[in-house]
């Protein structure tokens, strides 16, 4: 019997993330490549009567994140009657645009299912992912993936080979509901065709070198005004030595993409000198997650 299920939520960054067309139910298509980075949460498993949550982030709430919906979804679609006590130990920032939550809800789908000895099928998880969230399924995945649809529709590509990744997170405000907020901002003019994405994918699969300027996230034409003073750590970021800054989904979180060690701990150490809130990374292949 298991006694103790830890399982790794790693944080991901969108590598290209265009917006297609609003669609009539008044979601956005979008066509994005996701990459898993070794930033990460952890949740501990461990067998119980009744399921129960525990957390060492004060600002994680119980009743705003999708770790509870997915344990009770997998118990209902499951009938299992089983129970466990989850801990969640966060090291992503809240609301960072890094998924955190999606990735954990993620990590309760493929837990839960071993703890429990459910053996329910990966293809049968990423379905019920996606009632919870549109990037919840490309986390049962991980590595390098092309996510289509609203996210949900998830196809694995050959890995990024392994590059350093800068985090930087800006003290800037951020509430609940600024994706929302982020996608209403965006005008007809900031569709794109897919044409990024699908350049990004034929350098992949090729196996060639993705330089900075490959990289694209629609939300960089109006996050700067859903997020003040944004610009200000933007450039903050570049003096600090980052050759190129992105954000990170819909943000406020900063990344930059640096191929050399010591230059990534250089630059990681620049933004720590100055009282920043930065983390060091790698990039992440497609492995599995439970440890």
């Amino acid at each position: 019997m298991i006694s103790i299920l830890k399982v790794l939520a790693p944080a991901k960054l969108n590598l290209t993330l265009e917006v297609l067309a609003k669609r009539a139910d008044g979601f956005h298509e979008i066509r994005t490549i996701a990459q898993t980075i070794s930033l990460c949460d952890r949740l501990d498993f461990k067998p119980g009567e009744h399921i129960a949550f525990k957390c060492d982030e004060p600002g994680w709430l119980l009743e705003k994140s999708l770790v509870p919906r997915a344990a009770s979804l997998l118990q209902k679609a499951s009938g299992c009657s089983k129970g466990a006590t989850i801990e969640v130990h966060k090291r992503i920032p809240l609301m960072s645009g890094l998924g955190g939550d999606s990735s954990g809800a993620a990590a309760t789908l493929s837990g839960l299912n071993k703890l429990w000895g459910l053996a329910l099928p990966l293809g049968e998880l990423a379905g019920l992912a996606s009632q919870l969230g549109s990037d919840v399924a490309f986390f049962l995945f991980g590595g390098t993936a092309l996510l289509e649809g609203m996210g949900e529709v998830v196809s694995p590509l050959p890995s990024l080979p392994r590059t350093y990744v800068v985090l930087l997170m800006p003290p800037v405000p951020r509430q609940t509901g600024k994706t929302a907020q982020l996608y209403a901002s965006l005008k007809a003019g900031h569709y794109t065709q897919g044409q990024i994405t699908d350049e990004l994918v034929a350098l992949l699969t090729r196996g060639e070198e993705v330089s900075p300027a490959k990289l694209f996230n629609v939300f960089d034409n109006v996050a700067d005004d859903s997020f003040p003073g944004l610009s200000d750590y933007r450039k903050q970021f570049l003096k600090a030595g980052a050759g190129n800054v992105h954000l990170a989904g819909s943000g406020p979180a900063l990344f930059t993409l640096v191929k050399d060690k010591s230059q990534a701990e250089r630059l990681y150490g620049n933004l720590q000198k100055q009282g920043l809130e930065a983390y060091l990374a790698e990039t992440l292949e497609a492995i599995d997650w439970i440890g």
